[in-house]
């Protein structure tokens, strides 16, 4: 941390849970993956200290660094004030809407990012939210929150990241990268994950919310049968359990046994179920 401080770049913060690559090679590995070309819309959240940002730039891409940590976008933006091909946005990226950046710019965005630890679950889940503003994606994580986004059913590590991940996009493991190449060194590896968004989910989901709400229901509790879990969940438990009839699907399974597209037929039973009842689903 002393080098760190001779160039007065700020101190890491734990509270936004900040690790800084410090290898040129592996920051060159992973603004390589996402395929940049002169004229691309690139957003690179947490940039830090800038050692993704400058070879971002080199790719001839148009810029938008979003981050949360003012003294070091201040920084940057000190850094980079004469070029047009950036700039920037302070703020907590979970708050940003990314299909807006996105019409903004006129085209698709290619999103790489060392994401912070603390937040990288829920941000993915906004990205695919929002993934009409995405084309790809190259993306760090802890190596056990890669390991369960990219996991299978009936996997130890299986959970709704992975349904969702799988339905919308197509996910490819490209390396890890060791503790010992971040500033502070964290305790666990990480994984870069290379996603790119599909035109259509590869599943059927004839309503994304009611979709996302039976698979998360799926997962509520691992030990548990399906049943009691979408009940937990707030399904009501006669109305679950006629969905799961009509997909046939025994209910005393365990979430985790499903794959996608049985989450996909539970889901077209919930509504079919639903229609069937003039309260509908609670």
């Amino acid at each position: 941390m002393s080098a760190a401080n001779t160039d007065r770049t700020p101190f890491a913060k734990k509270r936004f849970s900040q690790n800084f690559i410090k290898d040129q090679n592996v920051a060159r590995a992973i603004v390589a993956a996402a395929g940049l070309t002169d004229g691309d819309c690139a957003v690179e959240i947490g940039p830090g200290r800038g050692v993704l940002t400058e070879p971002l730039l080199a790719t001839g891409a148009k810029l938008t660094c979003i981050e949360i940590d003012f003294k070091l976008a201040d920084r940057l933006k000190e850094k980079y004030s004469d070029n047009d091909n950036i700039d920037f946005i302070v703020g907590d990226a979970l708050k940003i809407s990314f299909a807006d950046l996105s019409k903004e710019k006129g085209k698709y965005l290619k999103l790489v990012s060392n994401l912070p630890y603390n937040i990288s679950g829920p941000v993915l889940a906004k990205f695919l939210e929002e993934r009409v503003a995405f084309s790809t994606m190259v993306l760090m994580f802890q190596k056990e929150v890669a390991d369960r986004i990219s996991a299978g059913p009936g996997t130890k590590d299986y959970g709704s990241l992975s349904v969702l991940t799988y339905a919308y996009t197509d996910v490819k493991r490209l390396f890890d990268i060791p503790p010992h190449l971040f500033r502070p060194v964290p305790k666990v590896t990480s994984t870069v994950l290379l996603f790119r968004v599909l035109d259509s989910p590869r599943v059927p989901v004839p309503d994304e919310l009611l979709f996302k709400r039976v698979v998360r229901g799926g997962f509520t509790g691992r030990r548990k049968t399906l049943i009691n879990s979408l009940t937990s969940a707030g399904f009501v438990k006669d109305e679950a359990a006629a969905a799961l009839k009509e997909a046939g699907i025994d209910p005393k399974r365990r979430g985790e046994t499903l794959t996608p597209e049985e989450f996909s037929r539970l889901t077209e039973a919930f509504i079919k179920v639903s229609a069937e009842r003039p309260e509908g689903i609670d």
